[in-house]
């Protein structure tokens, strides 16, 4: 961790700058990981959960930008996964590097990882460039930034010197959780389930909106533009709209990814080195030197946890 004079400074430059925020409206940027589709290799499902996702945002005036899997445009088709991003690039969106095959740092070595994102690039790359755009953003799979200082700083001077910034996310509606239990409710024609979990869903969304925005309070001490972590499956196939909602229902704004990361927090260096994938407010919080209780934070149910994995009927 920086030393502590360091700390203070860095929240002085965070709050002063920040401050000029605290009357302008809330603010999130959208972001989906896993395109075309997270964890599954179909393409008339992946086409018709990005067109759910796509007619949802335009709706609602909503940039966003998505982060693709490589592995999963070669499972789903090169022909029919490019034209899926050439969706939401027709859309105005953007399109980012979530690695080859969504490897895990902690997993392998620096110049491993490396190549994961140098063969991420191939599909979304040439999709850009149609565009006359290159890539700007990396994801990092699971938010493991490095294990190890080695690791750590070897991956993020690679990454800089490619060009790419670092897509932090500040809120995690764990709906990968959620996802995994509404596909087998699906799968098995489980409709109570199904209903149940869509409801669970919404309100867990809407109880972790609300424990960030306070958390980046007690980090801060004012708000800051959120970064939504989404990914593309059939829940927010579903229910996209519905997410979108409660944001508005807070009266945030959707903003372009590049329009959030302007705030001064998203200057602070990221020298956090650690096996877990934590939301940005905890790092932060670690950076400035600044006690959080992450207790607080609530998981979803034990039976959305558990459901199909023999310990919930």
């Amino acid at each position: 961790m920086a030393s502590r004079p360091l700390n203070l400074a860095l929240l002085a430059f965070a709050s002063l700058t920040g401050a000029v925020s605290l009357g302008q409206s809330r603010t999130v940027a959208l972001t989906f990981d896993d395109l075309p589709m997270a964890g599954v290799a179909d393409p008339a499902e992946a086409e018709r959960i990005n067109r759910a996702i796509l007619n949802a945002l335009a709706k609602h005036h909503a940039p966003a930008t998505a982060f693709i899997n490589e592995k999963q445009v070669q499972a789903i088709g090169d022909a029919r996964a490019k034209e899926i991003l050439r969706n939401w690039m027709r859309q105005g969106l953007d399109l980012g590097n979530h690695t080859f095959s969504h490897a895990d740092l902690n997993d392998i070595t620096a110049e491993q990882f490396k190549n994961e994102v140098i063969s991420g690039e191939v599909s979304f790359a040439s999709v850009l460039a149609e565009a006359g755009r290159s890539p700007r953003y990396f994801r990092f799979p699971y938010n493991h930034t490095g294990d190890t200082k080695e690791k750590h700083d070897a991956v993020a001077a690679f990454l800089t010197g490619r060009g790419y910034r670092v897509a932090p996310c500040t809120i995690d509606n764990e709906d990968y959780e959620f996802a995994r239990a509404y596909d087998l409710m699906l799968a098995k024609g489980d409709k109570d389930s199904a209903k149940k979990v869509r409801a669970e869903y919404l309100a867990y969304t809407a109880a972790e909106v609300d424990y960030y925005s306070r958390l980046h309070q007690q980090v801060f001490g004012h708000e800051i533009p959120h970064v939504m972590l989404l990914h593309a499956n059939r829940l927010n196939r579903d229910l996209i709209e519905k997410v979108l909602q409660v944001f508005e229902d807070r009266y945030y704004k959707f903003v372009r990814l590049e329009i959030a990361l302007s705030d001064a927090a998203y200057q602070i260096p990221d020298t956090l080195v650690s096996k877990y994938g934590q939301m940005w407010g905890y790092r932060w919080a670690t950076e400035l030197g600044i006690k959080v209780n992450g207790s607080l934070e609530t998981e979803p149910s034990a039976w959305i946890l558990n459901y199909g994995k023999g310990s919930a009927k």
